[in-house]
């Protein structure tokens, strides 16, 4: 009796068992969207997400560094809130700068995400407030970053203009992490070709790279490409260095037209100087087939003023340019782009390797008269002007249909920049000059950086 007993309850125990197995599997394998248990499992998941993800929610308070200073963010529920670190905070500013985290999952459309990004228009999103922005510090970047534009080392006080971050419509943007990018790198080189705002981007490069840290270990490798300081010039033609724990190389060289400039007469600095618009620059001619990523850009040195200053002299088929078509800029400036595009998509047949890319125009926000004119940017608050970029098209028509049907990709970044007009120098400087301001080059950190991660995304 006592085993016939023994052996029900046994049995009874052994279907119970099975009962509940079946029954829980039949509620995992219910599809997601008409089941409510398993929709509050996830719901319930979601709220004690790791510290580290992109999504913070119920998280205590973290100690953070932006911009050189440590603070503490306490994160309200599905909120998040960009760094006001400087003395004064504008009101209608705090008012934009909060986000919610669940709006920006939700602009991401992951469902129509591709694994690769493949057809991404990463000029097309909106800026959000996040409070991991800066990517380095602003006062601690002195091996790489310029004093000039180096805005946490001046008089400005409010630095909300760091804590925005770009996000694409339709696709995602890894967090930049600057050891898997070098090792991403590893045994390559990005070269940086064009005027002071390729020098900005390449200087936001060295920073993020680094970490805005000092590396007495990098080597300055400009001496392999020539880029040493003539005699009597101010600065050098580019700078070069070399991460050694990767063989990561990142150069600048300037090239304002990117057109080849040759001195009337070598031996006479005021000589004028044949600017030869159908022909690369020599520099990259030599060195073309050492570059793994290559980024160009051109724009603000194409006015009279300009090509005066410099003393160039237009130059079409070897000789003095007789075509009255390049009387004006904007013509000459869209035959040297077009041409230097053809060159570059020629080359790239039999360098496999390269990946290039043409920056678009980096825009200034002048108002009431230009930088000689009392022209002034003196907004400070965040994404006035708006925080989205919906159209599809370029902004820049001169460089979108020049690499049109090229490999010669497009680093589409004046559409988002034009939206950040607080973010520029303004009047603030180490050397301030009375009544000039800067509205075309940016803070650093800022808007370059930005760059430079979709350059990352893209690469």
């Amino acid at each position: 009796m006592m085993k016939g007993c023994k052996f029900t309850v046994l049995k009874g125990i052994h279907v119970s068992i099975a009962l509940l197995t079946l029954g829980f599997l039949t509620i995992m394998l219910w599809p997601r969207q008409n089941n409510p248990f398993l929709t509050t499992f996830f719901l319930h998941q979601q709220r004690f997400r790791h510290p580290s993800s992109d999504v913070l929610v119920n998280a205590p308070n973290i100690s953070r560094s932006s911009g050189g200073h440590t603070k503490k963010v306490n994160k309200p529920i599905l909120k998040k809130e960009a760094p006001m670190t400087g003395k004064h905070h504008n009101s209608s500013s705090s008012t934009k700068s909060v986000t919610t985290f669940t709006s920006d999952l939700e602009d991401s459309d992951e469902g129509e995400l591709s694994a690769q990004n493949a057809d991404c228009n990463y000029a097309k999103g909106r800026w959000v407030a996040d409070s991991r922005r800066p990517l380095y510090s602003g006062s601690g970047c002195k091996q790489w970053l310029s004093g000039m534009w180096a805005c946490r080392l001046t008089q400005r006080t409010d630095f909300s203009f760091e804590g925005y971050r770009w996000q694409p419509k339709k696709c995602k943007m890894k967090e930049f992490n600057r050891f898997s990018f070098l090792r991403r790198m590893r045994n390559k080189t990005i070269a940086f070709v064009g005027d002071s705002l390729g020098r900005q981007q390449f200087q936001s490069m060295m920073c993020m790279v680094s970490g805005g840290k000092e590396m007495p270990e990098v080597e300055d490798a400009a001496r392999e490409y020539g880029l040493v300081k003539p005699r009597g010039a101010k600065r050098p033609d580019g700078w070069v260095y070399r991460f050694p724990s990767t063989n990561t190389t990142i150069l600048y060289y300037w090239s304002a037209s990117l057109s080849d400039l040759v001195p009337f007469n070598r031996s006479d600095k005021n000589s004028d100087v044949a600017m030869h618009l159908d022909r690369p620059p020599a520099f990259l001619r030599r060195y073309l087939r050492c570059f793994d990523v290559l980024v160009l850009n051109t724009g603000h040195h194409w006015n009279r003023g300009k090509l005066e200053l410099n003393r160039w002299v237009m130059h079409v088929n070897g000789k003095p340019n007789q075509n009255k078509e390049f009387e004006d800029i904007g013509n000459a400036k869209n035959f040297t782009v077009h041409s230097f595009v053809r060159w570059l998509d020629s080359q790239l047949k039999s360098h496999r390797r390269l990946k290039a890319f043409f920056r678009t125009i980096s825009p200034r926000h002048y108002l009431n008269g230009d930088w000689n004119t009392g022209g002034t940017c003196n907004n400070t608050v965040p994404l006035s002007r708006g925080s989205e970029v919906l159209q599809d098209e370029s902004n820049d028509k001169v460089i979108e249909s020049a690499v049109r049907g090229t490999q010669v990709k497009i680093l589409d970044i004046t559409a988002i920049s034009e939206l950040r007009d607080e973010a520029h120098m303004s009047s603030y400087s180490i050397r301030p000059t009375q009544g000039i301001n800067d509205c075309l080059h940016w803070c650093l950190p800022g808007v370059p950086d930005t760059w430079n991660e979709i350059l990352i995304a893209q690469i």
